[in-house]
């Protein structure tokens, strides 16, 4: 079965999509079948690797039989159709033929509020039972259908209902962070809400009529696998004394407040974690400076931020040398990142 692993933090702007594409990307280039999944309404994810320039475009190639996007395969449920879920199709990604896409559907956040009022309800009215189990009896289908070795979710910035179902019954997570204030209180406020999403999932596992739905409603075993750091400015090859100070203050922050509450609620082991890396769990799993002009190349050609020729980026020279030495060192970055997640998956 494939392992579903969540980008996960409420904060915006922390790359959590450009992550999902190169991490999926690096992953299914050393050899594991990947899938990207879009659960965000915004669809950055699935516009980054279709080349979509707007909703306009997304929402011509939405096809609700078969399903082709996350909001019509959950219709079935959703919507009470008389029709179970079934796998979604899957857009192969252009360039690399390990790596899929299920895309994103910016009328997603529709679903929010039923799904919240199922997850509150508790399966308390039987027309909600199959909901909370839905979303990752979904993926779990699709995965099978395409042989996946591990689902990446790109989710969005909240802590709405549908993010609290995705991480709830995913396998791992990770946290993605910028070094500034912003991050450093969002740290404070996920040990407060994700073991409380951990203490409802457990409550709803204990429930017969949400295990025993068409969709059941999986055990909770979701692990936290580590932090990325990303969007500092470098200097001498190492961030710069103000963005230090700033990834200091989240490791600092990781270790002391968000470790302590993961453990507590069974969402970490952190002597297993450092069995399978040789790290703690409060050291990033990858630090990476800012893509700059680079990432706009990325988007264009839709392809990582590594993967860029010297024809598309229309340099050279010195000048494509400087471009080609960033791309290496993002290269050996989400390397070894992947690496970590596949250690750390083992």
């Amino acid at each position: 079965m494939a392992k579903v692993i969540c980008l996960f933090n409420h904060k915006g702007g922390v790359s959590k999509t450009t992550t999902a594409f190169n991490l999926g990307w690096m992953m299914a280039r050393k050899g594991k079948k990947v899938l990207l999944a879009d659960f965000d309404p915004q669809c950055n994810l699935t516009g980054m690797v279709m080349g979509f320039a707007g909703v306009e475009e997304l929402e011509a190639v939405y096809k609700p039989n078969p399903a082709n996007n996350v909001k019509d395969a959950l219709a079935p449920a959703f919507e009470s159709q008389p029709r179970i879920i079934t796998a979604a199709e899957c857009a192969e990604v252009a360039g690399n033929q390990n790596l899929r896409l299920l895309p994103g559907h910016i009328a997603l956040s529709e679903y929010e509020t039923t799904l919240g009022v199922a997850q509150e309800l508790s399966g308390s009215l039987l027309p909600l039972r199959n909901l909370p189990g839905a979303i990752r009896f979904l993926l779990d289908e699709t995965a099978a259908k395409y042989e996946i070795d591990y689902v990446l979710v790109d989710m969005s910035p909240s802590l709405g209902p549908l993010n609290q179902n995705l991480l709830a019954t995913s396998d791992y997570f990770i946290v993605p962070l910028h070094p500034d204030y912003f991050s450093s209180m969002a740290l404070s406020s996920l040990a407060q809400t994700l073991p409380k999403w951990q203490a409802w999932a457990k409550m709803a596992h204990g429930l017969d009529v949400l295990v025993k739905a068409d969709y059941p409603f999986p055990e909770p075993k979701t692990q936290f696998i580590g932090a990325i750091i990303q969007k500092y400015r470098p200097r001498n090859g190492r961030a710069s004394k103000a963005f230090q100070q700033w990834i200091d203050r989240l490791q600092e922050g990781i270790q002391q407040r968000l470790v302590p509450a993961l453990e507590g609620a069974g969402m970490l082991d952190r002597a297993a974690y450092f069995d399978k890396t040789g790290t703690n769990p409060w050291t990033p799993i990858m630090e990476v400076a800012d893509f700059n002009s680079i990432i706009a190349l990325s988007q264009e050609f839709q392809v990582p931020v590594y993967e860029l020729t010297e024809q598309q980026a229309n340099q050279q020279g010195a000048v494509w040398d400087q471009t080609r030495e960033s791309m290496n060192v993002f290269e050996t970055a989400f390397s070894k990142c992947a690496d970590s997640v596949f250690s750390l998956t083992d």
